[in-house]
């Protein structure tokens, strides 16, 4: 999956900004290392290994990156941009019949995040638990405001008298962000266990309405 960045403008390594000719290269060259990660892990990559398959040179790659954990960053980083959107899904109505249908997309959305970008995020994810501010922060980006959109469904479903006043909409939010991450990560190991996709979202997305409006879903 092809995705644009939006954060900042991107540069090269002496901080100009990139004409189209060069932010094509630029992009060539993440969507190259994206490939290469989901085929080896990052300390066997080589960034001959990445100029080879763009069809330039390592000096080219060191114009727009330090080098190869860099480019990964930004992969991280690029990666991230497509959450407004899950972010938007989470912040529409969950009353009544609609709640059981955008749960479903909320989960979906996860499910298709990680299965698009899988190898970066989970090395986001790995360099993150090792201390490695820059990952941190990208990945706080993401869960932060997913914690705090659902941390308001929460809240919305207690003023109504929904959920029980003893949930903590914090704590709540937090436990749900987790398991869509840890269950959309290892989607692919669970498939051992009998587990399909139709399955994983069905079954998540009914813990979702249950948590967050304190209604027990139909079976539409």
């Amino acid at each position: 999956m092809r995705v644009t960045d939006v954060r900042t403008p991107p540069v090269d390594q002496s901080g100009r900004a990139l004409g189209p000719r060069a932010a094509e290269t630029r992009r060539r060259i993440l969507d190259a290392t994206a490939a290469l990660l989901a085929e080896q892990p990052l300390r066997e990559l080589r960034v001959m290994d990445v100029a080879r398959r763009v069809g330039t040179s390592p000096a080219t790659f060191y114009q727009y990156f330090e080098d190869l954990e860099h480019a990964a960053l930004r992969l991280a980083e690029r990666a991230a941009d497509e959450m407004p959107s899950i972010l938007a899904e989470i912040a529409g109505s969950w009353d009544a019949e609609e709640a059981l249908p955008r749960a479903r997309r909320v989960v979906e959305a996860f499910v298709a995040h990680w299965e698009a970008h899988r190898a970066v995020l989970r090395l986001r994810n790995l360099r993150s638990e090792e201390g490695d501010p820059r990952f941190l922060a990208v990945r706080r980006r993401v869960h932060g405001p997913v914690i705090e959109a659902l941390k308001r469904v929460v809240e919305a479903s207690q003023r109504a008298g929904r959920v029980a006043p003893e949930v903590h909409p914090a704590a709540a939010a937090a436990a749900l962000a987790a398991i869509l991450e840890r269950l959309a990560a290892f989607e692919p190991q669970l498939r051992t266990f009998g587990i399909g996709r139709e399955q994983l979202v069905e079954t998540t997305a009914r813990i979702l309405v249950q948590t967050l409006t304190g209604a027990q879903p139909d079976a539409t």
